[in-house]
């Protein structure tokens, strides 16, 4: 018998587990992949927690009017009754304000006896306005010419990212201190010098993202078939640059809310209204924190909530939608 003989004819045990082993593999890599890709996908509890109180303080800024809150400006003096030592009678005296929180006014009052909760309410009319025109202005020209300097190319790139380079050098608080000093404290003034301030930072990450999706096949193939560059910006290359922008405006918006606290400390906010700003430095006074310390914490409280929501949501849809992430992932 010769050694062909003793070959065997097909394969051995030791080989068909491996075959197996090969079939099984692909199939359980494939559902790791799925699992980590669904569960970076989640969004996150504390997400609809930030949205829910941004949701809720807009629409209480918005409907203040009409909301059955307290008047801002009106003074609730408490009187107590007291006798008169000169003729001895009973008589209401006025018990000197501010007053701590209580039934009647939640958050207590200011040093004029004016209710905080309500005051908090209507200030954050103007301070969201602030973040929202300050955040819309740096979308539209920092948006725009991103979009434009990273489509285009060549030379308008080079100029347009010089101006970006240039305004972010440039101090900012100097910026909007010279401004609203010089011209004046209105809102619009305010809301654009601040906007000045968000166009480079917006603006570069829109050039990026559209360097990015400019080589793309739905771009090309919009090229190929002679799409006009005015429909290519707006119909193919906006809609996937405007989520990255909107991820960062929402942080603008923060920032912008701080900015206009910052301004009030120096006297150059929103002329003749409210603001978290205002009313934080009504109650910066030494002798009024260590006596009635919620006259400025009570709107430091609305200001840090709206900040800090602003922050995480921008956190949170930056991570959901970096597509760069998920394709690590996916890989």
């Amino acid at each position: 018998m010769t050694e062909e003989n003793h070959l065997p004819a097909g394969p051995t045990e030791m080989e068909i587990p491996d075959e197996q082993d090969r079939d099984e593999a692909p199939a359980d890599d494939s559902r790791l992949e799925e699992s980590g890709f669904a569960e970076k996908k989640k969004i996150g509890v504390g997400f609809w927690i930030a949205a829910f109180w941004l949701v809720l303080i807009t629409f209480l800024a918005v409907f203040a009017p009409v909301l059955p809150f307290k008047e801002p400006n009106e003074n609730f003096i408490v009187f107590e009754q007291k006798e008169n030592p000169i003729t001895g009678k009973i008589q209401d005296s006025p018990i000197q304000p501010p007053y701590s929180p209580s039934g009647d006014h939640w958050l207590g009052t200011d040093q004029d006896a004016r209710d905080l909760l309500s005051r908090s309410i209507h200030g954050a009319r103007i301070s969201l306005a602030v973040g929202a025109l300050t955040a819309i202005f740096g979308i539209v020209v920092g948006g725009s010419l991103g979009m434009i300097a990273g489509y285009f190319k060549g030379l308008l790139d080079r100029i347009i990212s010089a101006i970006f380079l240039v305004s972010l050098s440039f101090p900012g608080l100097i910026l909007a201190i010279l401004v609203v000093a010089l011209v004046d404290r209105s809102l619009i003034t305010i809301s654009v010098t601040l906007g000045i301030l968000g166009v480079a930072p917006i603006g570069r990450l829109a050039r990026a993202q559209t360097l990015s999706f400019a080589e793309r096949e739905f771009v090309l193939a919009a090229e190929t078939l002679g799409a006009k560059k005015s429909r290519i910006l707006v119909r193919e290359l906006l809609p996937n640059v405007l989520i990255p922008m909107s991820t960062l405006a929402m942080l603008v918006i923060a920032i912008a809310i701080v900015a206009e606290g910052t301004l009030a400390f120096l006297g150059l906010s929103v002329q003749g209204s409210s603001t978290w700003g205002k009313l934080i430095l009504t109650g910066s006074g030494l002798q009024t924190l260590e006596s009635s310390p919620w006259v400025a914490f009570v709107p430091m409280g609305f200001l840090f909530l709206t900040v800090a929501s602003f922050n995480y949501m921008s956190d949170r849809l930056r991570d959901y939608f970096d597509v760069r992430e998920i394709f690590v992932v996916r890989d």
